[in-house]
């Protein structure tokens, strides 16, 4: 063996930068040309080298080990799960050994990975799950950094140091917890899937291996499964960790520079898009914490409930010296230098609960920035759907700071707001192409017509008498509203223009609640014309009716309006009698 030891150590190298080097510039007709000659280099060497019953079995084991890789990656995954089982079992009775354990990890990993593209999730478990015990195992029964792989085939001089070695090992193990948290999140095991990756995350900062790009993604796509288990210092965290290390991923040029360079114009895009991306989630971060504390402030009829703000303030304060000592709880990213930079971001924006104005119009603004943001990349030519998306979360972010303030005329300033930046997005869709979206901005608009109509009926319930331009003001956002209900409702006409006579269930407490709208809207119109005020209460009426005979006759939509029908039904009730007084009143006057 000694005399062609040169030989085989020299064919395994070549095999490797046949591989890892040469293939990057194979040509387009022929992708896999190195790959296939690396395969034929491994044959050689496992040719050259001894029997299985020797000391041969660890090198052995590494050669079937390459060979299985090489074959997933020329996308033959049977020979592959054949060469890497092969290696697994030669590696079985030393698995635990300093010169196995490394390589026996890494073939089941690969094997995880290659029972998980089959869709095959609970055999990638188990692969993935033992290579995790083997690692904890060796950890504590040996501890010292295992022999690299390719180690088997370098002279001692050759040998990579302790601290490379234990660099490598870790790496490996993180490639282990990366795709277990893909298994958990296929098993619906969220809880599981955001620990281990939140570990990988966090490893992949320690030991300096990972793309920036990347690794910001999925930590702000972490930041997500925090934010759905309310849990906001954790989801802060994520995405501050993402702005800080996007940040690394080098600086975007000018699209001038970017220009002259097509490579350079795609990591530009590229980069935009990304960033672009942290940034919704950002906003989502501001709406969930601004949400969560409408649903903790609000009264039975939706308002700011005074007393219960108070007490929440006082609890608060209470809490204020726990604060830090929760902080510990989170899985904390990175060294000191890259913490500071986090902490930095983190500072900008509370994960506290807004408990007033003031708070509240904080969060907004951060959140308003990063919609900026997202505005800059998806713009709506060419991104049609996120920039819808985008606008619709600036306007919710206006609906709820509208909650927190007290004062009615501000508050329809900012449903202003909404309206502006709904209403010109509507015009220009073609409902052709975008029905949907273009159902939803629809009913938007007109609940916000609606609202602020409600709140100039409350604003002018507190003058001593209406005035000509509050009327006139009422008038026009009752009309309004009615208009988008309207074009709503016809949206979902059949072709030859006949409303359903049974609503599709996506659309019926929509459906419903806007017909029960436009009969409440048509009741708030302000007319000295008593002839005119009949009519309006007749058609007001006749929606309220529609309502009553359609859940008569479809009962399983009852659940989705029980309050609205509850109203409409003593509305059916009272109308006709009040119609007859007016009718009365107008015939003793003609």
């Amino acid at each position: 063996m000694a005399d062609n030891w040169d030989l085989v150590c020299d064919t395994y190298q070549r095999a490797l930068t046949a591989s890892d080097v040469e293939s990057k510039s194979d040509p387009e007709n022929e992708p896999y040309r190195s790959k296939y000659r690396a395969r034929e280099l491994l044959r050689e060497v496992r040719a050259l080298l001894g029997p299985e019953e020797d000391d041969e079995a660890a090198r052995l084991g590494v050669v079937e080990f390459r060979l299985g890789v090489n074959h997933t990656e020329t996308e033959e995954m049977s020979a592959g799960e054949e060469h890497l089982v092969k290696a697994a079992r030669l590696l079985e009775r030393c698995r635990l050994s300093h010169d196995c354990v490394s390589v026996y990890i890494q073939a089941e990993n690969n094997l995880g990975i290659l029972w998980a593209d089959r869709g095959e999730i609970i055999i990638a478990q188990t692969y993935l799950e033992s290579a995790e015990s083997l690692y904890c195992q060796y950890m504590k029964k040996i501890g010292k950094p295992p022999l690299d792989p390719d180690e088997h085939f370098t002279s001692e001089e050759q040998r990579l140091t302790e601290q490379e070695r234990a660099k490598r090992f870790e790496k490996v193990y993180t490639h282990t917890l990366y795709y277990l948290a893909q298994v958990y999140k296929h098993l619906k095991q969220d809880e599981k899937a955001a620990q281990y990756c939140h570990t990988t995350l966090q490893r992949q900062l320690e030991y300096d291996g990972y793309n920036p790009v990347e690794w910001a993604i999925n930590a702000a796509t972490l930041s997500q499964y925090y934010l759905g288990k309310q849990c906001y210092m954790e989801a802060r965290h994520c995405l501050s960790a993402a702005n800080v290390i996007l940040s690394k991923a080098g600086q975007i040029p000018s699209p001038e520079a970017a220009k002259e360079n097509e490579a350079e114009q795609e990591r530009l895009d590229h980069l935009s898009q990304k960033k672009a991306e942290i940034a919704r989630c950002w906003v989502k971060y501001c709406l969930n914490l601004l949400a969560d504390a409408r649903k903790k402030l609000e009264d039975n009829i939706g308002e700011l409930d005074a007393d219960l703000q108070e007490e929440l303030k006082a609890e608060r304060k209470k809490q204020e010296d726990e604060k830090e000592k929760g902080r510990k709880k989170a899985v904390l990213f990175g060294s000191s230098d890259v913490y500071d930079s986090i902490l930095a971001v983190e500072e900008k924006v509370d994960c506290s609960l807004p408990l007033d104005f003031k708070e509240a119009r904080e969060v907004f603004l951060v959140g308003q920035n990063y919609i900026n943001e997202a505005k800059e990349y998806f713009q709506l030519d060419g991104h049609v759907t996120d920039h819808i998306e985008v606008i619709q979360d600036h306007s919710a972010l206006f609906k709820i700071l509208a909650f927190f303030e007290e004062d009615y005329e501000r508050r329809c300033k900012m449903h202003k707001r909404r309206v502006d930046m709904l209403e010109p997005l509507c015009k220009e869709l073609n409902p052709q192409y975008y029905l949907l979206v273009c159902r939803q901005l629809q009913f938007e608009l007109a609940d916000t017509y609606y609202e602020m109509m409600d709140l100039k009926v409350a604003i002018g319930n507190k003058l001593d008498e209406l005035d000509s331009h509050t009327i006139k003001k009422i008038n026009s956002l009752v009309q309004a509203a009615i208009k988008f209900y309207e074009m709503f409702l016809d949206s979902l006409r059949s072709p030859d223009k006949k409303f359903p006579e049974k609503l599709e269930e996506d659309v019926v407490r929509p459906a419903l609640v806007a017909k029960f709208h436009i009969a409440r809207l048509y009741g708030k119109l302000i007319t000295t014309d008593a002839k005119k005020q009949l009519e309006n209460m007749q058609t007001s009426l006749s929606y309220y009716t529609f309502l009553v005979d359609y859940c008569a006759e479809n009962e399983e939509a009852i659940k989705s309006v029980e309050t609205e029908l509850e109203l409409t039904k003593e509305m059916v009730a009272l109308l006709p009698a009040r119609m007859e007084r007016l009718r009365i009143q107008v015939s003793s006057f003609s």
